[in-house]
């Protein structure tokens, strides 16, 4: 089957909304299979989670999720690549799909130095990491005793990327790109870069709250420990924001750009602008408090709207 058919079908299976709730790498188990559930029961087609560093190994969180719902994709946003080799990846992500119904997406990313070095490994050469990365994940086998078994299909992924060099990687090597905390322009520069063809399936945290000092420094609770990260750091004055805008927990014109808050409505009023800017797929975060850990809750206030 050709690049683009798999892309086409992907982009059915993925829908136009998702749900991406960052605490399902590290809540228990008890906690993230009703949330997957609820997930599931509001009407969303994906659920992306993500890989922390010490907390739930990635592909055997998602067969916990997997299990505990019927119908969605579950997709990794991302599995970090330092934390095992291709071959290993492809093999677990079509362990999961075999055993799932094809319900696993294999989102990779090269993660941060912070979350790579204490592993052992040295964070090099992001770009040609991924190239051969997925280079080699590609080209990987999957043999089966069983000669009458149905032929295996290729492992699908889905990569984070956010400067041209990645998107360029994400366009030629996978389904597509998964840009993870960006604006509305960035969307647009990504379509550019990528073409129309490849995923594009965006990140976008969310606050529902009336008051907006109150939204922004959630918000910048959240995103806070991503401003100090590199990566993020070049990718936002690539897209013309000042040093003073990232420093600080973020201007509020930053934060206000990162985190749609506000009611329901307003909140998916400015998630749809992704979609007029060329995204194919819109992955909402809520982001969660005490009271809700996971933020499925506004989550759920959303989906009638979506």
């Amino acid at each position: 089957m050709a690049l683009s058919d798999d892309r086409a079908m992907m982009r059915t299976k993925l829908g136009t909304w998702g749900a991406w709730i960052g605490a399902l790498t590290a809540v228990p188990a008890a906690l993230g299979r009703p949330t997957a559930q609820r997930v599931e029961a509001a009407g969303f087609p994906t659920l992306w989670y993500p890989e922390g560093m010490g907390v739930r190994e990635s592909f055997s969180n998602a067969a916990v999720l997997l299990g505990a719902t019927d119908e969605i994709l579950i997709a990794s946003g991302i599995a970090n690549v330092w934390a095992r080799d291709a071959i290993a990846a492809a093999s677990a992500s079509r362990t999961l799909n075999d055993s799932f119904g094809g319900r696993f997406l294999l989102g990779l990313g090269v993660s941060h130095p912070p979350q790579v070095d204490p592993r052992g490994s040295t964070y090099l050469k992001p770009v040609a990491k991924m190239r051969e990365y997925l280079t080699q994940l590609n080209a990987s086998d999957f043999s089966t005793p069983d000669p009458t078994a149905d032929p295996v299909e290729p492992v699908q992924t889905i990569i984070a990327a956010l400067r041209p060099a990645m998107l360029e990687v994400a366009r030629d090597l996978s389904l597509g790109a998964h840009p993870y905390l960006v604006p509305v322009e960035h969307t647009r520069r990504a379509r550019e870069v990528m073409g129309a063809d490849p995923i594009l399936a965006v990140e976008h945290k969310v606050v529902i709250a009336a008051d907006p000092d109150e939204a922004r420094e959630r918000a910048r609770g959240a995103i806070g420990w991503y401003l100090g990260i590199e990566n993020y750091k070049r990718n936002l004055l690539w897209l013309g924001y000042t040093e003073d805008d990232i420093a600080n927990g973020g201007s509020d014109r930053l934060i206000d750009d990162l985190v749609a808050h506000g009611d329901p409505e307003t909140v998916v009023a400015k998630l749809r602008g992704h979609l007029e800017a060329g995204a194919d797929h819109v992955c909402i975060q809520p982001l969660g408090d005490e009271a809700d850990p996971t933020g499925i809750g506004q989550l759920e206030q959303l989906a009638p709207l979506l």
